[in-house]
């Protein structure tokens, strides 16, 4: 991972990395008021060779000192010293002996005591009682002099005081500690659920699935169940927007074949094909392309009530013999979207789309108007889509931010390699406000700049915009009785 790929995780999962940071310092927080304090007090006791006269003397007394300083500080914590301090204190000798510690400073004849202890008066007392069992432990450890002096002499230089605040716990430092740890933690836990993440979510994660072309990005608002036909009925919206970049963008797919029939599928329920298929109709439509709107999912067909028709006969009436197709596709209001819904569910979906009936009829479509959309089945639950993905000129993979992960989709692509059929491109579809702030920029300049829509009717012999082949006949008849 590079550097922006790590400042990538901090913006994207900051809210997450705030909150373990939150988490962490409360713990800390919580942990330091339930901390006992604890109070510190310190002496220095002084240690010099007595006798000696000359400069010599002096030095060689100087460093038997310094020599002896490790020494001194073993016997201020041995049992020959506190356990007559722990009778003075009326305390236990284990207690005393981990409330208590000595310290040298380096190149020093100097002897610090340090004695801790809940109570600061008794942190005081135990630091001043060590000190002073120590000087006198010293005099009985070394012989005396010729003239009964003892030639190391011990000196309290600054006697212990009671102190006036805890050393322990350090509120301040507690916190920030903690909340730097919190910090590095949640960030630790980002970038692992970053790491582990295999959900599809934005264009870079397309990228690490599949090469084909990303050909437009749809974005998630609230009530799309509510208005499935958005480009209609929201036409400045910035999802129709975007459902008109993605009708710009088919014209330069495979332009030396020619597209006129395409498979609008995903690789699981959820992920938005049908109303990606209807809306692109109704664009396409509106820039003057005959189009076929087929409802090819037989299993959970939607198209018919989303776009308000009736939906009891249909593709299937037609595929078993008992009904001609001009006889059930429907015009959609006053446009050039003629419908065609997916009639009565039958026991064999799989079958009939497969079948001669559906290859004749897809022909005849493709023969009358400029563009033809299938609807279908998800590509993983079924082969449904996969058979109808062969019959026509390429596939519509449509993916659902934040629903599918990245094995799923390379599934679902495989699936349509496997028979031979071709992906004309990738939708990423309800795509999060915060994944793509530029999409919706750029959206919402589209859409305050845009005229307000109008149905289009095309009049006959009006030549598509559509790039595919030069296609003859129409629906207008059936449309004007």
């Amino acid at each position: 991972m590079e550097l922006s790929d790590y400042l990538a995780v901090l913006r994207k999962r900051w809210l997450g990395i705030a909150l373990v940071a939150v988490a962490v310092l409360a713990v800390t927080a919580a942990v330091t008021l339930l901390t006992t304090p604890l109070y510190s007090a310190a002496t220095r006791v002084f240690f010099s060779v007595q006798g000696g006269s000359s400069i010599t003397d002096i030095s060689q007394g100087s460093t038997f000192t310094e020599k002896q300083m490790a020494s001194y500080a073993e016997v201020a914590t041995s049992p020959l010293v506190l356990e007559p301090v722990a009778q003075d204190l009326g305390l236990e000798v284990d207690d005393v002996r981990s409330a208590v510690s000595v310290t040298v400073p380096p190149d020093t004849v100097i002897l610090e005591i340090t004695a801790t202890d809940p109570s600061a008066e008794t942190s005081a007392d135990t630091a001043n009682a060590v000190a002073a069992e120590l000087t006198s432990a010293v005099g009985q450890l070394t012989p005396e002099q010729a003239d009964g002096t003892e030639p190391v002499l011990a000196t309290v230089m600054t006697p212990a005081e009671a102190p006036g605040s805890p050393s322990s716990p350090n509120v301040p430092r507690n916190l920030a500690l903690g909340l730097v740890l919190g910090l590095l933690l949640g960030y630790g836990v980002a970038l692992l659920r970053e790491i582990t993440d295999t959900k599809v979510r934005d264009e870079r994660d397309l990228a690490a699935v599949t090469d084909r072309p990303i050909v437009a990005t749809i974005g998630y608002e609230q009530g799309t169940e509510t208005q499935p036909v958005f480009v209609h009925d929201d036409p400045l919206g910035v999802r129709s927007e975007a459902i008109r970049r993605l009708r710009t963008n088919l014209q330069f797919v495979d332009l030396g074949d020619g597209v006129n029939s395409i498979v609008v599928t995903s690789s699981i329920a959820g992920e938005g094909k049908t109303t990606t298929a209807i809306n692109l109709a109704v664009s396409l439509a509106d820039a003057g392309a005959r189009v076929a709107l087929v409802d090819a999912d037989l299993r959970r067909p939607s198209v018919a009530e989303y776009m308000g028709l009736e939906g009891g006969a249909g593709l299937t009436t037609v595929l078993i013999g008992r009904a001609e197709v001009q006889d059930v596709i429907q015009p959609w209001r006053q446009t050039s979207v003629d419908v065609l819904p997916s009639g009565p569910v039958p026991p064999n979906p799989s079958e009939l789309l497969g079948s001669r009936a559906m290859t004749a009829l897809l022909e005849q479509l493709t023969r009358t108007y400029d563009v033809v959309l299938l609807d279908s089945p998800p590509l993983l639950p079924v082969t449904d889509a996969a058979v109808l993905s062969r019959l026509a000129d390429g596939a519509l993979v449509v993916v659902g931010a934040d629903r599918i992960h990245k094995a799923q989709l390379a599934d679902s692509l495989a699936a349509v390699d496997a028979v031979d059929a071709r992906v004309l491109g990738v939708v990423l579809n309800k795509v999060e406000r915060k994944e793509r702030q530029d999409y919706y920029y750029y959206g919402s300049y589209a859409a305050e700049s845009s005229t307000p829509r109008t149905e289009t009717v095309r009049p006959e012999g009006t030549p598509s915009t559509w790039p595919g082949r030069p296609l003859g006949g129409s629906a207008e008849a059936r449309r004007s009785a």
